[in-house]
């Protein structure tokens, strides 16, 4: 069967303008950085956002700016008329977050849009309505100098796109993260978020982009936070503020660029960062901060993607050098003033340089000793506790735990070395996947912890994996939250300032170094969170519970759900070459 050719045609205007705001507008966040761009381009000092819906019913943005003359209204609601590029030569050093003159015919064009504007040296407002693209008369109406731009039932026009919209709660988180990366790139302008009626983010204007960095990632992240600056000739500046490896996320996130006022994400950028922390951070956490890259415009192409939030540099690797050396001199620096080993300290030496040890689970033979419950001290090998091999399982003979975290084992002839986290957490998130709700321990008294609008608005959002995850959590109300239930696994009760961390991952989506579906994402980070952690006392008979139950698992896993081994074994010739054992 031949299926007739169709003709080449041209497409209607209709159809033309919605595949070009689909380029633009891809959901109620993108709108939102589209109309704060156009604010801060027209000088605001003060911008004010209001979503309903997560922004799918309602989105308005009011600004203090300098306005638009009433006899350019009609204009700024046509496709590539703006004010902010007067040539082709611009797009060679564009210095304007905006600058092709879509955003608003864009959004326009897939929603009822409302545009109200009074220039500074005007006497009233003028305002303009549209509704899927089509303007009506302007009319006149009282207003501060500045712009209002409300829309309101985005795609309405389009509705295989409103129905792949998240839910509104998801669409929210989008929006909020939207408005702190505006923040963090430009503190100079102050924004106000209020969501469903109530003011849910406030961001002051400041001059000190570490105050700005600290109102968006909290207080944890202000206590821990180090600078960062670098300069390469007299173009070319390098500022920020990074957290130390104590805080990280699972995920890049959150970690903010910006370039000349611009927030954007690179990849190549952000991995640079992440190269300066590999001896610091594990490959499955991310570094947290906000860095800011000021350069000739010339060097930097925004034209790359219709959001313009992906750039491209000139000399791109020489960047990329000043990156990683400012952060690293920043870690290092970090470290500076701690006083080095003694001349006599036995263990000042050197380690001996070798290969990483790849992660391998026990795998020898297994055979029967006395069982012990008793932990003792490393070193103490003749009343060291054994556990009795079992299965697969070979006999373990414990000789302590070092940080309260690596269990110190020997299994025939070869060391080896037991993350208790890991290994519950392995077994944890197994047990999550397969429906299990973690037991809750009540607190006789409440804790109080302070939630960012992003952690909140992921509580709100996953609210009922939260309670099932042995959270319970009440509002009090100014950004705070008491906590009067927290997980409880085997004996071990989750501390309550586990509860921002773990929303903060849950907001990015759970842990991105879990190959599987959102569902299993997220089990791996409350797993994480809900685990026995390091500088918990178990026991060795607690131990054993834990790898009895770890070899009774399909497949026996080998590494935590976001890829940390659980053991390491280190081979008794792989010591002696260490040591230079004759023989070896």
């Amino acid at each position: 069967m031949t299926t007739a050719r169709r003709p080449i045609r041209r497409l209607d205007a209709e159809t033309v303008e919605r595949i070009a705001a689909g380029e633009v507008v891809e959901r109620p966040a993108s709108v939102v950085k589209e109309l704060l761009e156009n604010a801060i381009d027209a000088e605001a000092g003060t911008i004010r956002i209001r979503i309903d819906g997560g922004g799918i019913e309602r989105i308005e943005v009011a600004d203090d700016g300098i306005g638009i003359p009433p006899e350019e209204l009609g204009l700024a609601l046509e496709r590539h008329a703006t004010s902010k590029l007067a040539g082709p030569d611009g797009l060679d050093a564009v210095r304007t977050l905006g600058f092709r003159g879509e955003a608003l015919a864009a959004v326009a064009a897939v929603s009822h849009l409302r545009l109200v504007s009074r220039a500074r040296g005007e006497e009233a407002a003028t305002g303009l309505e549209s509704t899927g693209g089509t303007a009506g008369e302007p009319f006149l109406l009282a207003r501060a100098p500045g712009t209002t731009v409300t829309v309101e039932r985005l795609f309405f026009n389009t509705p295989a796109r409103r129905k792949f919209l998240r839910a509104p709660a998801r669409e929210q988180l989008e929006v909020v993260d939207t408005i702190e990366r505006a923040y963090l790139a430009l503190p100079r302008v102050s924004f106000e978020l209020t969501a469903n009626g109530a003011e849910l983010l406030r961001l002051p204007e400041t001059k000190y982009l570490g105050e700005a960095a600290a109102h968006v990632l909290g207080a944890e992240f202000g206590a821990a936070k180090l600078e960062v600056s670098a300069a390469e000739g007299p173009r070319v500046r390098l500022a920020g503020w990074l957290a130390g490896p104590s805080v990280s996320r699972g995920s890049a996130r959150g970690l903010y660029l910006s370039v000349n006022g611009r927030p954007i994400v690179s990849r190549p950028l952000a991995q640079s960062v992440r190269v300066a922390f590999a001896d610091r951070l594990p490959r499955t956490r991310f570094p947290v901060g906000v860095l800011h890259l000021s350069l000739d415009p010339s060097r930097v192409d925004v034209n790359v993607h219709p959001t313009k939030r992906e750039v491209r540099f000139e000399r791109e690797a020489e960047l990329l050098e000043v990156v990683r050396k400012a952060v690293r001199s920043a870690l290092v620096g970090e470290g500076a003033g701690k006083a080095p080993p003694g001349p006599r300290d036995l263990f000042s030496a050197p380690a001996p340089a070798f290969e990483r040890p790849v992660p391998e689970f026990l795998t020898a033979t297994p055979s029967g000793t006395l069982p012990s419950t008793r932990q003792v001290r490393l070193g103490v090998v003749r009343s060291a506790p054994k556990l009795p091999g079992a299965g697969t399982r070979p006999e373990l003979t414990l000789l302590g735990v070092v940080g309260r975290l690596y269990w110190l084992a020997e299994s025939g002839e070869d060391l080896l070395l037991l993350d208790q986290h890991a290994a519950s957490e392995r077994l944890l998130f197994t047990e999550l996947l397969a429906g299990s709700s973690l037991a809750q321990q009540r607190l006789v008294s409440p804790v109080a912890v302070r939630l960012t609008p992003r952690e909140a608005g992921a509580l709100s959002e996953q609210a009922t994996l939260i309670r099932s995850a042995g959270f319970e959590v009440e509002e009090v109300g100014g950004g705070t939250w008491w906590v009067r239930g927290v997980p409880s696994y085997r004996g071990k009760i989750a501390p309550a300032e586990e509860l921002p961390r773990l929303l903060a991952e849950l907001a990015d989506g759970g842990g991105p170094a879990v190959p599987d579906g959102l569902v299993e994402r997220r089990a791996a980070s409350v797993a994480c969170h809900a685990a026995v952690r390091a500088g918990d006392r178990i026991e060795a008979e607690e131990m054993r519970k834990i790898l009895d139950a770890l070899y009774r698992l399909p497949g026996t896993p080998s590494t935590c759900p976001h890829g940390r081994p659980i053991a390491i074994r280190i081979p008794r010739t792989r010591l002696d070459r260490w040591f230079g054992r004759s023989g070896a």
